[in-house]
């Protein structure tokens, strides 16, 4: 490691959605190397950050809104800017922003000289119809000093698609806070959300179409039919984005196969869940079903692999990056049959047992100390940019 450097990490909210995860595991990994990493967020709410952590952080004071998400972003990106508004503010080395919220508000900030320049992680690129939303998208790409990714996949789409290059650091896990050893709130947890001795499936990220929710549910309302007492656990689904449309489409599905909705149903849906009770969701899971369309990395399968639960994931990158057919069970996410074959397999306890010890050994492969390291260069050109800048 080179100088310590102060390093402020900006983040797109407080609420626990990837990118979120990652700001918070880096900003922790940065500290445990020596740095001086704040990880900051807007927070409307003043209720900080969805878990603490071992690193400064700063909660950006930041306006309700209730219009559209263009209103959502414009005012998101003038709350960073109010924040960051004077030289002593900005008194960082290196500015890295984890989204296009961020970054959008890094590159007016470079732009009017109060920072020499900022570094972007591009966990997975988007394509949106609305031209400002798609202008915001581009701009903190292209504006951007310096290019991270997290997959081989977006790395190649950012040569590809923009002509750029970036550097894939990966990402890691908290081997230490996932675990397959069990906790002492797992029954209470179990009780509360009324999950019974059958198989428990669990789906990561809410109803959300690049989660693929819907050819889940078809797949799980046939794995029904065998399997009567087989619940699906949604967990999560906190959002900038409306999800409204395609979450009626989701409940449309759940009535049209007889799928009740709720505690102790056949589906029960948790919404946003605390970040401490992450890891208990992913012990009393009998697998985590992951077949999504689009995926920066997909955190959430090394945390089920590092509790020791069985994965099934997309055929497709990033997993197959990461993945081998011996580690998890991979499925066309297009083919609702190819999943619930899928589902079936993993259910088979030979099967289980072979794929929670390789996963356990996959999640301890990834660290973050190891992902913070890679970032140390990147960090260094942008520094002695800011130097430069403060000699001349």
């Amino acid at each position: 490691m080179g100088e310590p450097l102060r390093i402020a990490i900006l983040a797109h909210s407080t609420n626990p959605r990837g990118g979120v995860v990652h700001a918070l595991a880096l900003g922790e990994a940065l500290v445990a190397l020596g740095h001086e990493a704040v990880v900051h967020a807007p927070d409307p709410s003043g209720s900080g950050f969805f878990r603490r952590a071992a690193c400064p952080v700063t909660s950006v004071a930041a306006r309700p809104v209730s219009g559209s998400t263009v209103e959502l972003v414009r005012i998101r990106i003038e709350d960073y800017l109010r924040h960051f508004a004077s030289p002593a503010a900005c008194d960082y080395d290196v500015f890295h922003a984890q989204d296009a919220i961020s970054g959008n508000a890094l590159a007016t900030l470079a732009r009017r000289r109060l920072i020499p320049g900022f570094v972007r992680t591009v966990h997975h690129v988007d394509l949106f119809s609305d031209p400002q939303l798609a202008y915001w998208h581009d701009r903190a790409i292209f504006d951007a000093t310096a290019l991270l990714c997290v997959s081989s996949l977006w790395q190649g789409a950012l040569t590809r698609d923009y002509g750029l290059d970036a550097l894939n650091v990966g990402n890691g896990v908290d081997t230490g806070a996932f675990g397959p050893a069990p906790g002492e709130g797992d029954a209470a947890l179990r009780a509360h959300w009324g999950l019974g001795d059958g198989p428990v499936l669990l789906s990561v990220g809410g109803f959300e179409e690049r989660k693929n929710t819907l050819a889940i549910i078809e797949a799980f309302a046939r794995l029904r039919g065998e399997r009567p007492d087989a619940q699906l656990l949604v967990v999560g689904g906190a959002s900038l984005l409306d999800h409204s449309g395609y979450q009626a489409r989701c409940r449309a599905a759940l009535d049209r196969n007889g799928l009740t909705l709720g505690p102790g149903r056949a589906v029960v849906e948790t919404g946003p869940a605390p970040q401490a009770a992450m890891p208990a969701f992913y012990r009393l899971a009998d697998a985590l079903v992951f077949p999504s369309l689009r995926e920066g990395f997909g955190l959430c399968v090394l945390e089920a692999m590092a509790s020791g639960t069985p994965t099934l994931v997309s055929d497709r990158p990033p997993f197959t990056e990461y993945l081998t057919t011996g580690d998890t069970v991979f499925v066309d996410p297009e083919d609702e049959g190819a999943i619930l074959e899928g589902l079936r397999a993993i259910l088979e306890p030979s099967l289980r047992g072979r794929l929670a010890r390789a996963g356990i050994a996959v999640a301890e492969a990834h660290s973050w100390r190891a992902c913070a390291e890679k970032h140390e260069s990147a960090y260094a050109a942008l520094a002695a940019r800011k130097q430069e800048m403060s000699d001349a």
